[in-house]
């Protein structure tokens, strides 16, 4: 008895110092961020419109969420306006996403940079001021850079609150939105000529129309959303946001927070003009590609293989590109085999520029060894017409080291040393250097007596 409640108790402290020592695993709390770093974080976003930008705050505190309604957008292409919206509804998606899912391809963005927003949930859930304070201090940076103005997209009204400037950015028409694209190295600091107007540092894409989001009273409507400057804190449904009443349960948990390379990131220390190396900054595409796998433990955002061909139909008026960097048959280069079988390369015209090509073809002619020049092909035998008929099968053999023929006849065996010495007497004379320029040396009668000598 006393043994077993010994062990207990053992047990007992080895659970709770386990539980101490991952106690800031389980909570997964991260530590606070530094202005700077929050700054790096929400640079892509901080211009957005006030109340898409509170969407894009509260949907960041799920991230998993931003995975399962980006797959299920992926997988119901054909929903539109007020026909989406009920079925995100109907899928027990919170508010924020009900709303973002007419906004397509802000939630692909958001899946396809996942890490960054899961920080900025974290940010935003633990401490809504510093967020508040990051978004206008770079909005303060871009009004004074001039990137950010009022134009035909949106509205930006510059109000003074509590002895503080506010910069409150809304769409032009209210029915339509607008979203910006723009380049977080260059609208905080703007243009370094002036051959470049700041305010074209912002772009903007096709207007997304808000039918489904102004009609009834849903509480995830536009009007709903925004953000008390003056307090630092977003609202939804008109009320300051404090968490969702009927939170969503993702079924299955399995993305993990990766952390964040800082310095891969523009405004690195609160350099703006810092340009990390292969920095691409955050592009909006379209709708989440129908037919893509989804995103899961084996295929996580941004690990998609690039030779993956497109599963999207092709588009009226543009090529098909399924079949990428494929030449066409009027293009495919033609085999080098088949470039020695025509006869068009032996002509003489241009015999330099079939030599290279057929020694290293299996199909070409018999060349002479040690030579480029085919043996066979009667139109470069009248080329050497200077050398005497007998010459011609011996004059590779001079390309052969000269330490290599004496040491044959050193080989013992007396029936191999008297066959090549009438064969190699022509060789070794050719050798020198006085034998090819003046072949009339060759018959000359001195050089056999010579040899049969040395061989005595």
């Amino acid at each position: 008895m006393k043994r077993s409640s010994s062990f207990t108790a053992t047990l007992l402290v080895m659970v709770l110092v386990t539980l101490q020592a991952f106690t800031p695993l389980l909570t997964a709390q991260p530590a606070s961020l530094t202005p700077q770093e929050l700054d790096q974080l929400l640079s892509p976003i901080a211009l957005y419109p006030d109340s898409l930008l509170s969407q894009i705050m509260t949907a960041s505190t799920n991230p998993q969420e931003i995975l399962d309604v980006d797959n299920w957008l992926a997988a119901n292409p054909n929903l539109t306006g007020t026909a989406l919206t009920d079925a995100a509804q109907q899928q027990g998606f919170d508010p924020a996403f009900i709303a973002l899912v007419n906004f397509p391809q802000v939630l692909d963005m958001m899946a396809q940079h996942i890490d960054d927003y899961a920080a900025i949930g974290n940010a935003f859930a633990g401490d809504q001021a510093s967020v508040t304070d990051s978004i206008q201090r770079l909005r303060a940076q871009a009004y004074a850079a001039g990137s950010l103005r009022s134009n035909a997209q949106q509205t930006v009204t510059v109000q003074q609150v509590g002895g503080q400037t506010i910069y409150v950015i809304q769409p032009a028409n209210p029915q339509i939105v607008y979203v910006p694209q723009y380049d977080p190295t260059l609208v905080y600091v703007g243009p370094s000529t002036g051959s470049v107007v700041a305010a074209s540092l912002l772009s903007f894409g096709a207007g997304i129309g808000l039918g489904a989001l102004l009609t009834g009273s849903q509480p995830w409507g536009w009007g709903g959303w925004g953000w008390n400057w003056g307090a630092r804190r977003a609202y939804y449904n008109n009320a300051y946001w404090g968490g969702w009443a009927r939170p969503y349960r993702p079924p299955s948990v399995w993305y993990r927070p990766r952390p964040i390379a800082w310095s891969a990131r523009p405004g690195y220390r609160g350099n703006w003009n810092y340009r990390p190396p292969a920095y691409r900054p955050p592009t909006l595409g379209s709708r989440p590609a129908a037919g893509r796998p989804p995103y899961s433990p084996a295929n996580p955002p941004g690990s998609r293989p690039s030779g993956q061909p497109s599963t999207t139909p092709p588009v009226a008026g543009r090529p098909n590109p399924t079949p990428p960097n494929r030449p066409t048959a009027g293009n495919r280069p033609v085999p080098p085999s088949n470039r020695v079988t025509t006869p068009a390369i032996y002509k003489p015209a241009n015999p330099t520029a079939t030599q290279p090509v057929r020694p290293g073809n299996p199909g070409a002619p018999a060349m002479a060894p040690g030579t480029s020049r085919p043996v066979t092909p009667p139109a470069n035998r009248p080329s050497r017409p200077a050398n005497p008929p007998g010459v011609a099968p011996t004059t590779p053999r001079p390309a052969t080291p000269p330490a290599a023929q004496p040491s044959r006849p050193a080989n013992p065996g007396g029936q191999q040393r008297p066959q090549p010495q009438p064969n190699r007497t022509p060789q070794a004379k050719p050798a020198p250097q006085p034998a090819r320029p003046a072949p009339q040396t060759r018959p000359a009668p001195s050089a056999p007596p010579k040899k049969p000598a040395l061989g005595l």
